[in-house]
Order: C-alpha cells, then structure tokens, then sequence
C-alpha cells in the first residue's frame, strides 16, 4: 500500500509505480526533489501555455493575494474579474456577449449544457437531447461524462449517466457520414450539439479538417440548434489560432474556456455565450434565473493570474511563437517517420502526435506503463494514450528540450518495438 494518504487521479496505486515529488517548476522544466530535471512535454496535462511560472503572471497572483482572497461572486463583483470579462470580450468572437465565472473545464461545460436547456425552457419550447461526436472527452462530472464517450472511464456510473445522441468522428473519406448523422438527428430538434473543435483529445488526438467544423455549425444553424464549442484543451493557441473554431470561420453559440486561461497557473474557466442565451434568463421572476455556482466562481487571485494572461495575448508576440514551435514540432515529428515503429504521424498547431507500435493500443493495455516508465527513465513527462504518444510543449520550450522529448520517442519506438 501506499504510505502517503493522497489518493491520485488516474493512478492505480496498486501497481507501485513512482510518485516523484516536484519542488519547483519554470519555463518547459519540473525540478524533483531527488535532483532530476524533467521536459514537461505536455504542459502538465495540457494546462501551462508561456511556461510555468511566467513572471507577468506570478506578479498579478501576487499583488493580489495581497488585496482580495476570496469574494462572494453572487451579486458582487471585483476588478479582477471585470478586467478578464472586459479582456475576454475584446479577444473572442464579438457575438460571444456574456462571461460566465466557474472553476474547471468539467464545470464550464456543465455551465454550458444547463445553459442549453434552460434556454429551450424558457423560450416556452423545452427541448432535452443533447448531440455529441463520438470518441468526445468533455470532462469527468456527471454531465460532461454523460456527454463523452463511454467506455472504462465511466462504466460505474453508467447509472448516473444521460442519453445523448452520437454522430461518427470524421474520419478522412468518411467524414459525409457524419454530416448525414448530424442532419439526421437535427430534424428531431434537439437541444445542441457539443464538440471538440478540429481536435479529440483524451479520445486519442483525432484531428479532423475545418471545413467539417463549418459544416456542421451549418446544420445546426439552419435547424435552430445550439452549437457548443468545448475549446478548454484546444483554445489558447494550442491549435495554431487562439481558437480552434477561427480555422473554420466558426462563432459558437456557447463557448468553453479553462486550462490556458491562466496560462495553466490556477484553476479559472469561463462558459461565454450569445446574448440570446442570457436574454432567454434575463426576467423580473426569480425562478428564471440562472441557477449555478460554486463557492469560488471568479475567484480573485485566479482572475488575477487570467488577467495578466489575456494581457500576454495581447502584448506579446504569442501567435508568433506558436507559429514557430508548430514548424519546429512538424520538423522533428517528420524525422519520427522513418523509425519502422512510427505510425500516422499528425499535427496541427503545437500539438504533435504519434502511434506506436502495429495495431491499437487500449488504454489500460500493458503498453502504456512500459511507455510512462521509459520516458520517465528518460526525465521526460510523457502521458500517452495507449499506444499514442502526443507531444503538447509550453510555447517556451527550447530546441535542446524539444530534441530531449522527440529523441525520447524515437528511442521508444526503436527499443520496445
């Protein structure tokens, strides 16, 4: 058994495996408390954007650690929380009208999905399905589970789940299937379609095209469904745009944000949406409001650390600097192909990524142990997902650590292949 009494997320205990201490972190590097330096080659779970501990960041935490902790959010306000609504409203779609303050990326799609409902209900025309893409990730809360794909992750609460209605994953050459699917299901009026744009993440880094994001935002226009965009792991650069959807020329209805909002420093997310989905709760009867919180909604020493991120987004060079790590990844990534163990090997922005090995790999297949205890031999964080190896750097990395974590796979695929 294991002696510390932490209990840690997907983590079987049960097999042993270390649980190294990190004393301090900056820029793309972990320092562990045995003297190890380790590539944080996945910006520790897809979260950290400049680096971590980014001084603009760290300062605004700072400053106003020192002012405000912690602040009721219902029916009060700070100005820490009315800058990142105000940063918000500058960077995103201008159709995007409303910022709604919660604490993950799990939260903020609960937010969006009860957003969803309570329109149809209070429009008088109550509609209760919900449209997912299959193989979609969107959290781990009862909702979000409800609304991603089913398999080992959530087979004990498969009681507590709701039904959806699943489209295909666009796969390249079949990808009119899933149009025809979502068509189909339009006509039925459901409530909306919930998607992670251009990129499924913890469904294995499946990247399908723009022009099939457009299509559907199309076909949910012309039935009246909502269209909401989960942008938590894709938003903030990490396909190559501040958001995903840009690619496709696409505006949501509702949109999730979190991990990049603050850079990857503190848990924040925001749920925007339309101005006919607040309108829709906006009334003299209590019973139509909104109904959702947490007790630290816009905390403000998070709010703090967003600020200060928008304000990075907005000062410096940052789409530059994704353009390039995307060119430096593509290099390198390109040079994976010639090792016999390297299969379908993609990218799209900063996020690069691989099959290892013939065949598929579960998730819970030996394959992924004998991988994290490699790259970990090897000081470098890498998470796959079976036998897919992705690699999503802070946009700080240097070319000697980006050579670290490539060299790293190149040797996996050579030595357990």
């Amino acid at each position: 058994m294991n002696d510390s009494p932490i209990w840690h997320p997907f983590t079987q205990h049960g097999l042993g495996e270390p649980v190294p201490q990190v004393l301090r972190a900056e820029g793309a590097v972990l320092h562990t408390a045995d003297g190890r330096r380790i590539v944080d080659a996945i910006s520790s779970w897809w979260v950290t954007t400049h680096g971590h501990c980014h001084p603009a960041i760290m300062a605004a935490i700072r400053t106003c650690a020192e002012q405000l902790d912690q602040i009721i959010f219902a029916g009060w306000t700070h100005a820490p929380a009315e800058a990142v609504a105000a940063g918000l409203r500058a960077l995103m779609p201008p159709a995007l009208t409303r910022v709604f303050f919660s604490d993950s990326g799990s939260t903020s799609v609960e937010v969006a999905l009860k957003m969803a409902l309570g329109y149809w209900l209070h429009r008088g025309e109550p509609r209760d399905r919900i449209m997912v893409m299959e193989h979609s990730y969107h959290g781990d809360t009862i909702g979000a589970m409800s609304v991603g794909a089913r398999g080992v992750f959530n087979r004990a609460y498969a009681p507590l789940l709701f039904d959806v209605a699943t489209i295909p994953f666009p796969a390249a050459g079949a990808e009119q299937a899933t149009l025809d699917a979502l068509e189909k299901h339009c006509r039925t009026a459901p409530a909306a379609l919930i998607v992670e744009p251009l990129v499924l993440g913890a469904g294995g880094m499946l990247i399908y095209p723009p022009w099939v994001l457009a299509e559907m935002r199309r076909i949910c226009s012309h039935h009246g469904v909502l269209f909401i965009a989960d942008e938590v792991m894709t938003g903030w650069g990490r396909t190559g745009t501040l958001l995903a959807c840009e690619q496709a020329g696409v505006v949501p209805d509702i949109l999730c944000l979190s991990k990049g909002l603050t850079g990857g420093a503190v848990p924040l997310a925001v749920t925007m949406a339309i101005e006919p989905i607040y309108a829709a709760h906006y009334a003299s009867d209590r019973a139509r409001m909104f109904f959702h919180s947490s007790s630290y909604t816009a905390n403000p020493i998070a709010c703090a650390a967003a600020a200060a991120n928008i304000a990075i987004w907005r000062e410096e060079p940052v789409r530059e600097r994704v353009a390039a790590l995307g060119l430096r990844q593509a290099a390198r990534l390109e040079a994976l192909t010639s090792i016999p163990g390297v299969h379908n090997p993609r990218i799209l922005g900063t996020i690069a990524a691989v099959e290892l090995g013939s065949g598929e790999g579960a998730y819970l297949s030996a394959l992924g142990p004998r991988l994290l205890d490699f790259f970990r031999a090897r000081d470098v964080l890498l998470r796959p997902l079976g036998n897919t190896v992705y690699v999503m750097p802070p946009y700080c990395i240097d070319d000697a650590d980006l050579d670290t974590i490539y060299e790293a796979i190149a040797a996996a695929a050579e030595s357990l292949f």
